[in-house]
């Protein structure tokens, strides 16, 4: 019997020690290499909500209120832009204008979920709420510009869309802030997703291989990936490059202000670091418009006047304000 015991707690203690390994030599060591931001994880939007008081909000003003008895347009986004919609419902719409299923909101709201079906806010993000624009749900979209795939997507359903600019953003990349890299160029950014650069001491960094992140098709972000890259766009994504130090990329404003990860750091380009500064001055190389769209076939005229009081001065103050960078005057 003492024996049996004795085996027992031995095989106990082996896995007990075989987990500790794996834990100590993988599973951390991958941890430290991602982050909340590298990963696909949906914003808090309890954060955005129009008329909740402790709301992240920019609360500008407007000298055009709408109230109940409005034909309300709906509104809905990509997630790095729920702070800009949300503020203009904010600051335009009447308080009730959005609605939840069940009468509050629910954390648990990945995609929306909880935004009951009269709501003129939804969060659908970008690959659904797209979708919901083409078919009518959905009047007012703000996006990074769409991909050629959504295009063709609309162009087949005969949807004719209007693409409005209303504001610039900078597209950056991230690393772990252990990384000792803390700048790339436009052109190493373009070998390492091409996979001719393979190790981080390619580029001054130890010797490491390089785990290049990807988003999900449709997506904003990597839609203007896609862009960037020109179409030739092939990461080298090893089972061992997962032990190496990854890079990601994502838009300044969701990085810095929306997930706000310690564990990250964004990368200069070509010498320049991607702050508000630098990209009010054109002087970060790799910015790009970020748009509200509308079918052209909708008629309610609120849709037309909530783009043009974006584009006027009120309507960029309250972009700048949430944190973002206004047009060029």
């Amino acid at each position: 019997m003492k024996r049996k015991i004795a085996m027992l707690i031995g095989t106990a203690l082996f896995f007990v020690l075989a987990n500790l390994f794996l834990y100590f030599s993988l599973t951390r060591r991958i941890t430290n290499n991602y982050s909340s931001a590298s990963q696909m994880k949906m914003i808090d939007v309890s954060k955005y909500l129009p008329f909740e008081e402790e709301s992240t909000l920019a609360r500008t003003g407007s000298s055009i209120k709408y109230s109940k008895d409005d034909d309300l347009p709906t509104l809905d986004g990509a997630a790095a832009l729920v702070p800009i919609y949300a503020s203009l419902i904010d600051n335009i719409y009447p308080e009730g204008s959005v609605t939840y299923i069940g009468g509050k909101f629910s954390d648990d709201n990945y995609y929306g979920e909880n935004f009951a079906s009269d709501s003129k806010m939804k969060y659908q993000n970008t690959i659904r709420g797209f979708n919901a624009l083409l078919d009518g749900s959905v009047d007012l979209f703000f996006t990074a510009y769409p991909s050629k795939a959504q295009l063709a997507q609309a162009e087949e359903k005969k949807v004719e869309l209007e693409i409005v600019p209303i504001g610039i953003e900078a597209f950056v990349f991230f690393v772990n802030k252990k990384n000792p890299v803390d700048g790339l160029s436009i052109d190493e950014i373009k070998s390492i997703y091409r996979g001719e650069i393979t190790n981080w001491n390619q580029v001054g960094g130890p010797y490491k291989d390089i785990y290049p992140v990807t988003r999900v098709e449709g997506s904003g972000s990597q839609t203007m990936m896609e862009y960037f890259m020109g179409g030739k766009f092939d990461p080298k994504q090893t089972p061992f490059s997962i032990f190496g130090g990854s890079i990601g990329y994502s838009f300044r404003f969701y990085l810095s202000g929306m997930i706000a990860s310690s564990d990250v750091k964004m990368l200069e380009v070509n010498g320049v670091y991607p702050n508000e500064e630098n990209v009010k001055n054109g002087s970060y190389p790799i910015t790009t418009k970020f748009y509200v769209a509308y079918r052209k076939d909708n008629t309610n005229p609120k849709v037309k006047e909530l783009v043009s009081w974006l584009l006027s001065t009120e309507g960029q103050k309250m972009i700048e304000e949430v944190g973002y960078v206004g047009l060029p005057n």
